[in-house]
């Protein structure tokens, strides 16, 4: 007996002293991305960093009404609870990995009956045991090590998803207050175009005008009317799809108009070089890696053996009287080593299997940060371009209303037909229209800018 207990705290003492943990250690896999983005100089990129609190960005559009929605979506949106429920499910599988660090305790109480051509034996046992199987070669903190990264990759998930559902309803908001705008500019052109009826109606009457006249001044009115009438279907949905995102029924939320498009950020020239820090799809992708790195060391350690301590000791007696007395005192103590000898490649199979799906995160934390840079490229080019063209159409808006107040002045001067007049307000019509949906696209781009890079360029401190 002496010797297995001389081996068995040689082994516990070598085991401490020596901290032995298989597999290799985790390093943040390189990404080819490029320094700097490529319309615009200053905007560099670094690696991701540890998640932090999240930013308001919202408030860069200068909205009362769209922060109010914001709080909304972050008390009642059923994704953003989902994602939370996920994340803490994984952070409890932490907790479960790092009990296994510590010995396990049980207690068990119990009678029994058990019969022959002899009689009928009875047993009374009350048993107390204590087994502990040590982490030599560092099986449990790969575990543990793997179930910490799946539960950061899921607070990062759940980032990820509050700010998906935050840019979407950024962006159905936006384009609500853009077809608002389309609604006063419209319900003004029909105004406009009752006068010009009323006035072609007046002149036919005098023989000045042919009805041909009246009947394009009506044409062009009632176009306009069925045009304004489309919007409101059309702000309907942005409506409904703004109440589901905030976890009302459609018919819960109703959004007021308002006359004015909200502010539109201004876009820095210089950032700092934690541009991508905080998005969290990266940081997600990240910490997958290293849990599937962790995971090959816990699969290198099936080629070694397990050693577990284990104690026991109770009473066990057929009378109740005597049942807790010395002579029904039972116990045990020992060690116990257990491998597997020989198992047909099924432990090289798992390495392998472990090894494939670290290669396989690696490729897609690399692809997600390629498409990270991607998206603010994307972004970072339509609004340069959208910047350009909008200048470009309020110069021909310009020249459309001045066409249309020429056009009229020669047609009451009788020097034009009313054709002539319809079609200069058509040109001018469609020409403030499309600024407006340049000037929605334009605040459209802003957000997925800003949500390409994770919820804004300003740093928690307040650098910009």
């Amino acid at each position: 007996m002496k010797p297995i207990v001389k081996l068995s705290v040689f082994t516990l003492a070598s085991v401490v002293l020596s901290g032995c943990v298989l597999g290799p250690d985790y390093q943040r896999p390189d990404s080819s991305v490029p320094l700097e983005f490529r319309h615009t100089p200053g905007w560099k990129v670094a690696q991701p960093a540890e998640l932090s609190s999240a930013v308001a960005w919202w408030s860069l559009y200068q909205d009362a009404t769209l922060a109010d929605l914001l709080k909304q979506l972050e008390a009642s949106n059923q994704n953003l609870r989902a994602a939370e429920a996920a994340w803490r499910e994984a952070r409890a599988l932490v907790g479960g990995s790092r009990s296994a660090l510590y010995p396990n305790a049980t207690g068990q109480v119990g009678t029994s009956r058990t019969g022959n051509d002899q009689g009928v034996n009875k047993s009374n046992e009350v048993a107390l045991g204590l087994s502990w199987q040590l982490d030599i070669w560092g099986q449990v903190r790969r575990q543990v090590e793997a179930s910490e990264a799946n539960a950061q990759a899921s607070a990062a998930e759940w980032a990820g998803v509050r700010l998906s559902q935050q840019s979407e309803l950024v962006q159905n908001y936006l384009q609500l207050r853009v077809i608002d705008e389309q609604m006063r500019l419209l319900d003004a052109t029909v105004k406009a175009y009752q006068r010009s009826l009323q006035l072609t109606e007046n002149r036919y009457k005098a023989g000045v005008v042919t009805r041909a006249d009246v009947s394009q001044a009506l044409t062009q009115l009632k176009n306009t009317q069925a045009q304004r009438l489309d919007l409101d279907w059309q702000r309907a949905r942005y409506e409904h799809a703004i109440a589901v995102l905030v976890g009302s029924t459609p018919n819960a939320v109703q959004v007021a108009r308002v006359e004015t498009l909200p502010q539109l950020p201004v876009l820095p020239m210089d950032v700092p070089s934690a541009l991508l820090e905080r998005r969290p799809d990266i940081a997600a992708a990240e910490r997958q890696v290293m849990a599937a790195n962790a995971e090959i060391g816990v699969a290198e350690t099936a080629y070694f053996p397990d050693l577990t301590l284990s104690a026991s000791g109770g009473y066990r007696g057929s009378n109740l009287a005597d049942w807790i007395s010395m002579p029904n005192r039972f116990w045990s103590i020992g060690p116990q080593f257990a491998m597997t000898l020989f198992d047909a490649g099924l432990r090289r199979s798992k390495v392998e299997q472990a090894e494939a799906r670290y290669d396989q995160q690696v490729a897609r934390y690399r692809q997600t940060t390629l498409q990270a840079i991607g998206e603010v490229e994307d972004a970072l080019v339509q609004l340069n371009v959208l910047a350009e063209e909008i200048v470009v159409q309020r110069e021909a808006l310009a020249a459309s209303q001045d066409t249309l107040r020429l056009t009229e002045n020669q047609y009451q001067a009788g020097m034009v037909d009313y054709l002539a007049v319809t079609s200069a307000q058509t040109i001018a019509l469609n020409s403030e229209r499309t600024l407006l949906n340049l000037l929605g696209t334009q605040l459209t781009a802003s957000v997925q800018l800003i949500s390409a890079l994770g919820g804004g360029w300003q740093m928690e401190t307040g650098e910009q």
